[in-house]
């Protein structure tokens, strides 16, 4: 019998709460911000993607030369492989294989680093849109505000419009 009195008064308890809760929070400000939003629309986002581009053009360039070089590689074997020489279509098996693992290994190394970059310059990105939030917020005199996780949220508390105009600035 205790165990029911104690759920009664426990949910009596979070009732109450919940409703004291609600009219006290009638008077704070709420905004929501929808982060992936404004990093797609930051300024900043545009000019570190250029300069990634930039910065790993020519190890793109060579990747892709590389593919070229194995497809032509592989194409004379098909080609060719049935009238060359036992030791010639060896070697030419074993330069696919050695291309192949360069390719890999090369495909590899570029994508941890292009990763490893983009987490760089992306990471800056995010410290200035939290600031920047935190500027509107106060500046709007918001009293909390939400990211991540909302599921919706109304037009007069969203206020990742300003926090955009926020960062052309």
């Amino acid at each position: 019998m205790k165990k029911i009195s104690y759920s009664v008064f426990g949910i009596a308890v979070a009732a109450s709460v919940v409703f004291w809760g609600h009219a006290v929070a009638a008077d704070y400000k709420i905004g929501v911000v929808n982060a992936v939003k404004v990093l797609e629309a930051a300024p900043m986002a545009d000019v570190a993607r250029k300069k990634l581009e930039k910065e790993f053009a020519t190890r793109d360039r060579e990747l892709v030369a590389a593919q070229k070089s194995l497809k032509s590689l592989e194409d004379r074997m098909v080609k060719d492989g049935a009238i060359m020489s036992e030791t010639e279509r060896a070697r030419l098996e074993r330069d696919i294989v050695n291309s192949r693992r360069e390719l890999k290994r090369d495909s590899d190394e570029f994508r941890e680093d292009v990763n490893y970059r983009r987490n760089e310059e992306f990471g800056k990105i995010q410290r200035d849109i939290v600031e920047a939030i935190r500027v509107v917020a106060k500046a709007q005199k918001f009293d909390l505000v939400l990211g991540e996780g909302v599921i919706y949220a109304s037009p007069p508390i969203d206020i990742t419009e300003s926090i955009i105009t926020h960062l052309k600035k």
